[in-house]
């Protein structure tokens, strides 16, 4: 493997069937419990470099390629000079080029669809609630929408990291 380079789905699973790689996923631990490249190694983003890490060669793994790209960058500054590469399409080109994904039975589900799940609840609770109970709560439907809006334009999503906090979304890998 030379250094820098991008997988396809296929290249990485004829890699990984032949024993001459070693896979590290940089998601969190609630999305790594989620789905992942059977035999990979969870080591999140912000932990890339300050753990010890399998031997090279590497490729670094994420959900759609960024955080991935994100990490070999990390380990190249910091003087990982052995062969990285990363997904190229991250688990969703793996999981559209129909290669098997590895489930923790009894997973939560992913945060975002939690957060599409209250989100619509809370958005349909105001509407109800104020056409039942006293017209003040369509606020809390528009409280919401502006949140949603605030969190697609900054990245930044209060209800995600909330959620992320609740009991049975703290796993361990």
């Amino acid at each position: 493997m030379t250094p820098s380079l991008r997988l396809s789905p296929h290249e990485l699973a004829d890699q990984q069937r032949s024993g001459r790689v070693n896979i590290v996923d940089v998601r969190e631990p609630m999305e790594f419990v989620g789905g992942h490249i059977p035999g990979s190694r969870n080591i999140p983003l912000g932990q890339i470099g300050k753990v010890p890490l399998p031997e090279a060669p590497l490729v670094l793994v994420c959900q759609s390629g960024a955080r991935s790209e994100r990490a070999v960058a990390t380990l190249r500054k910091r003087g990982h000079h052995e062969a990285l590469a990363d997904l190229e399409g991250g688990l969703l080109a793996w999981q559209a080029a129909a290669l098997p994904l590895e489930k923790r039975k009894g997973a939560p589900l992913p945060l975002m669809r939690q957060v599409q799940i209250s989100a619509g609840a809370l958005v349909l609770i105001g509407v109800v609630l104020s056409q039942t109970v006293a017209p003040g709560w369509i606020w809390l439907s528009g409280f919401v929408g502006a949140g949603l809006m605030f969190a697609g334009i900054s990245g930044f999503c209060g209800l995600a990291r909330l959620l992320a906090l609740l009991p049975w979304n703290r796993v361990r890998v």
